[in-house]
């Protein structure tokens, strides 16, 4: 096992990881930006280093000072959570040359996956089922045939894209031009990279994704699947495991489904294979993420099972400790993320110090997050302050369970708002209770 991980990450993510860490005996290396020099992660840490300023791309998202971190302190391994340069092929380059290990895939793999192109031309190889669209990236006039072929809605998406960004959708012939022009500007402004591509875009449909591990000796395992159907603007909001009112043919297709795909690219690590599910019960891959993902809790919750511990066992040179035939998914859990933004103004962001703080308890309910009583809440990262999870026999229970759980968070100061409330009315709306909502539900409830 590691002696010394280094966790180039921040926020709940960032303790998450330290605290595996922890618990398997491995010291571990916070690295911050000055903004973050007092949150909880830096604190528990063994070593601290200040990477950069507050903005991203000065610090978390500066993979030179990240190394040059790893090198001083004698980490062994980085663990770098999800978001920022957890999926970046060149980091994993850099580690593999310098002797670190980087917790997750291997560089190839990562080159091979963190394109959209080329995974959709790996996933079709073998021989899962893709959105009719483009092969590959393609300039406007590519587009419009590939409109002629296909037709309308298109969507239109960063091939270097993810976690929901990236991507817009064209109604028509017409709306087509300026969609695809933005959605270039965009994908370059957000990943350095302006090549997009399109594919059919269905308008009712289920985001259903499969948690997988594998070693580096050949062996591939999934976990279950999580629905995350609840989204806004293509970010996920409420997330569930096992996925609710699919068959049973249609859950074990798509499990085997992220199994094969895993086992043709040699994958490595934790990863989840994205699917989305249409109206006629038929799926088709979406993409590969090649990291821990904000709802693997649903996950441990339903399986009883660490995924990071599991990551970095795996990372380590360890085979899996689990076979297909140990995991046994366990009634339901469900996943709210509580983001500091105000539902009445559009979600705009509400950043602020947190005064009052009340978390919630009981049975079953698990809390991450790395806020306290005192801090602030920045305005330079992503919104997110805490996850709730809730677990019940089935999910009628646990949703009673997660909605107690939301009454009783109380997240309060000055110039801060937060989504409970508004997910708490989510929870209690009808097309959730009996899983027929969408991925495109909260935008058409939300939509002026």
């Amino acid at each position: 096992m590691f002696e010394k991980v280094l966790i180039a990450n921040r926020g709940e993510i960032a303790l998450r990881v330290q605290r595996a860490c922890q618990e398997l005996g491995i010291r571990t290396v916070a690295v911050h930006s000055t903004r973050d020099a007092d949150t909880m992660a830096v604190r528990l840490a063994d070593e601290t280093v200040c990477i950069g300023p507050p903005a991203a791309r000065l610090s978390y998202l500066n993979a030179a000072a990240i190394l040059q971190a790893a090198v001083n302190t004698g980490a062994d391994a980085i663990h770098p959570g999800y978001g920022f340069l957890s999926e970046d092929p060149d980091l994993a380059e850099a580690c593999e040359q310098l002797g670190i290990t980087l917790i997750g895939p291997p560089a190839s793999v990562l080159a091979v996956l963190g394109s959209k192109d080329s995974a959709r031309a790996a996933m079709a190889r073998a021989g899962l089922p893709l959105l009719p669209g483009s092969t590959g990236p393609l300039d406007l006039a590519g587009a419009q045939d590939q409109a002629a072929r296909i037709g309308f809605p298109l969507l239109v998406k960063a091939v270097a894209g993810g976690g929901g960004r990236g991507m817009a959708v064209a109604e028509n012939a017409a709306e087509l031009p300026e969609v695809f022009r933005q959605t270039q500007a965009s994908a370059a402004k957000l990943f350095a990279d302006g090549r997009v591509y399109v594919e059919r875009y269905l308008r009712r449909a289920r985001h259903v994704e499969v948690q997988i591990l594998a070693d580096r000796y050949g062996r591939v395992i999934h976990l279950g699947e999580r629905d995350c159907s609840m989204q806004r603007r293509r970010q996920k909001l409420i997330e569930e495991s096992p996925a609710p009112a699919l068959p049973a043919e249609l859950v074990e297709r798509l499990r085997a489904a992220a199994v094969t795909g895993a086992e043709a690219v040699g994958y490595q690590g934790a990863g989840t294979f994205e699917f989305i599910v249409d109206d006629d019960l038929d799926f088709f891959f979406m993409e590969v993420n090649c990291r821990i993902q904000v709802e693997h809790p649903v996950t441990e919750m339903v399986t009883g099972i660490d995924l990071v511990a599991e990551q970095l066992r795996v990372a380590a040179g360890n085979p899996l400790t689990l076979a297909q035939s140990d995991v046994e998914l366990r009634g339901a859990a469900i996943e709210c993320r509580i983001n500091a933004e105000d539902p009445d103004r559009h979600f705009a962001p509400a950043p602020g110090r947190i005064v009052e703080l009340i978390l919630p308890g009981g049975p079953f309910v698990r809390v991450d997050t790395h806020v306290h009583a005192g801090c602030s809440v920045p305005p330079e990262y992503d919104p997110l302050i805490a996850k709730v999870i809730a677990w019940g026999p089935d999910r009628d229970t646990a949703i009673a369970r997660m909605r107690r759980a939301l009454r009783e968070t109380t997240m309060a100061g000055p110039g801060l708002r937060t989504t409970a409330g508004f997910l708490h009315d989510l929870l209690d709306s009808r097309a959730f209770g009996k899983a027929e909502h969408c991925t495109s539900y909260i935008d058409e409830l939300t939509r002026e």
